[in-house]
């Protein structure tokens, strides 16, 4: 799926300043490694429906094994693993008897100590390893794994490591032992060993992603083949709202067009990032927030969100909104699948300028029935020369007013909002009386 930087930044999918994102809050991957990884994974869009359920396929089978997962390889393995090749130390004897191992010890103590302990954990990062190709043994295997699991295999196919399946731990291998294995690693091993800490890496994302689906309880979305587009949902949050009010969505290609309206503040942005967050999660083979969610697979996600100036560049608020709608026209033109979420269309001009140009933008976008498009606008009034297009739906969320405080319910309803508050939080935030002061 095509996604430019913005939309990601749009959705919150990475890191922006303080504020907590996707990734943060899906990454429980065990080491650095693999969080790297993660973000990777995050920021790699899989070309077609087969490799996204290739990737369902594989965390449902990581899903699956949780209970039995080994917990020999842990990020200080990994990092001891890198550090041990880096390390200044006097050659390590290749094969020391019991005599040369005492020898070593007693004229390179400090070396001696440090060889000994990489010599553990290069251990059990091959122990780990073994043990996940025991684990998946006789399974069927999707083919992101299996093609992971055999460059694994060949990898550590070899007869150094007998000894490593014959001990239950280093500590049961004698001095001798644990010196020839730490020579072999260090100057005959060094580029497998880099090559595995690559490859754990994404078992860790991989992992780190089926412990996030459990530990949030998201559930697998179900890619269908349809000639048109379609985002069908019940029970969809936003991952990232503590106490979230769910929605209900249905886009398809006969209503392709949703035009959503209401206050500020009664949920429009975070409807519309809820989609997106969850169409993204979708195509990169992860649980989306929802009860049941199936969709077709998109050939591309752009958002028009949170739009700004270019002072250096002495460019408008105005402008850009015009360069993001202009760019994004271009782009779903193709005849392909398009998820287009735009939030408060032209903000950066007058009410009637705005109107005027919302009101061209959208009608030209309704052509496209390829694509699905959600809207959010303060502009209310131009829904109702909306209504005689057959491939738009109109929703709205409510605010209501008790003892001048407002209320919001947060949920969906059928239809176009009318509700015009904004001088009512201007009083009821005080800024009405501080002025009267003046």
């Amino acid at each position: 799926m095509d996604i430019d930087k913005t939309t990601l930044n749009d959705l919150s999918v990475f890191r922006q300043a303080d504020e907590v994102s996707v990734l943060d809050k899906l990454d429980l991957c065990s080491t650095t490694h693999g969080s790297e990884q993660l973000r990777i994974n995050f920021s790699t869009a899989l070309s077609t429906k087969e490799e996204v359920e290739d990737i369902q396929q594989t965390i449902k089978l990581f899903i699956e094994q949780q209970p039995v997962w080994p917990k020999t390889i842990s990020n200080g393995t990994v990092m001891v693993v890198e550090k041990f090749f880096d390390s200044n130390i006097y050659l390590i004897p290749a094969n020391p008897s019991a005599l040369d191992a005492y020898a070593y010890k007693l004229l390179h103590g400090p070396d001696y100590a440090l060889v000994t302990y990489s010599a553990k954990h290069c251990f059990d990062f091959i122990k780990g390893f073994q043990q996940l190709l025991q684990l998946f043994s006789g399974k069927a295997q999707p083919a992101p794994l299996k093609k992971l699991l055999t460059s694994v295999q060949h990898i550590i196919n070899k007869p150094q490591f007998e000894i490593v399946s014959k001990h239950r731990g280093s500590e049961t291998m004698t001095k001798a032992q644990q010196l020839h294995f730490a020579h072999f690693i260090r100057y005959n091993y060094k580029h497998n060993m880099l090559d595995l800490v690559v490859l754990y890496a994404q078992v860790d994302a991989w992992y780190g992603m089926a412990k996030a689906m459990q530990q949030y309880k998201l559930v697998f979305p179900g890619f269908v083949d349809s000639p048109g587009p379609v985002v069908e949902s019940k029970g969809l949050y936003h991952l990232l709202v503590n106490e979230p009010v769910a929605y209900d969505v249905l886009l398809n290609q006969e209503t392709n067009f949703l035009f959503l309206t209401g206050a500020n503040m009664a949920g429009k942005s975070t409807f519309i990032k809820s989609v997106g967050i969850a169409v993204f999660l979708a195509h990169i083979g992860m649980g989306v927030p929802a009860q049941q969610m199936k969709l077709t697979f998109f050939d591309g996600m752009l958002s028009n969100i949170n739009v700004v100036d270019n002072i250096t560049r002495g460019e408008s608020y105005f402008y850009n909104e015009v360069q993001r709608i202009r760019a994004t026209i271009q782009k779903i033109s193709n005849g392909k699948k398009w998820l287009i979420l735009i939030d408060e269309l032209f903000k950066g001009t007058n009410v009637q300028d705005a109107m005027k140009c919302s009101s061209a933008v959208i009608e030209g976008l309704l052509k496209i029935k390829n694509s699905l498009f959600i809207l959010s606008t303060h502009l209310y009034e131009i829904g109702e020369e909306l209504k005689k297009y057959p491939n738009i739906s109109f929703k709205y969320f409510e605010t209501s007013v008790a003892d001048g405080q407002l209320l919001f319910s947060y949920h969906l309803k059928d239809g176009i909002s009318n509700d015009r508050l904004g001088y009512l939080i201007l009083k009821r935030e005080g800024v009405v009386e501080m002025l009267e002061r003046l």
